[in-house]
């Protein structure tokens, strides 16, 4: 089984850039396209569980679907939300990296730099960790 799992669009440059810092600190990853392998709901919550954030958070406010659909002009439930994600996932932020009980927008790119290394610090028992 995986270490990491990124969700992400191949096409993505900022995806493309996690997984090859992924690549880099040989963490084994699982690569997820939610394109072609569409998150289910439960899958969804679980995810925006472990991020932490309101499911509005995630959404890509700038991107054009998210205009023609006018969703800035209506207030959805999580459920709602939920239900257009899972129909138009280009509204989902990415990528995310799930590691354990946690995961994160990577973006921008260096912030998968600081997740892994919260992770790294979280799997060593605290002696080992240097004094500051």
């Amino acid at each position: 089984m995986a270490e990491i799992t990124i969700y992400q669009k191949p096409t993505c440059n900022t995806c493309k850039e996690v997984y090859q810092i992924l690549k880099d600190a040989n963490v084994a990853i699982e690569a997820v396209d939610y394109f072609t392998d569409p998150l289910p709901k439960v899958k969804l919550k679980e995810l925006i569980r472990k991020i932490g954030l309101p499911v509005e958070e995630l959404i890509r406010k700038k991107d054009q679907l998210y205009e023609d659909l006018r969703l800035s002009e209506k207030k959805l439930t999580e459920e709602q939300w939920l239900d257009l994600l899972a129909i138009y996932p280009d509204l989902l932020q990415r990528p995310i990296v799930e590691k354990g009980d946690k995961a994160i927008v990577a973006r921008p790119a260096r912030k998968i730099k600081e997740f892994l290394n919260s992770s790294i610090s979280e799997a060593l028992p605290p002696e080992s960790l240097p004094m500051v």
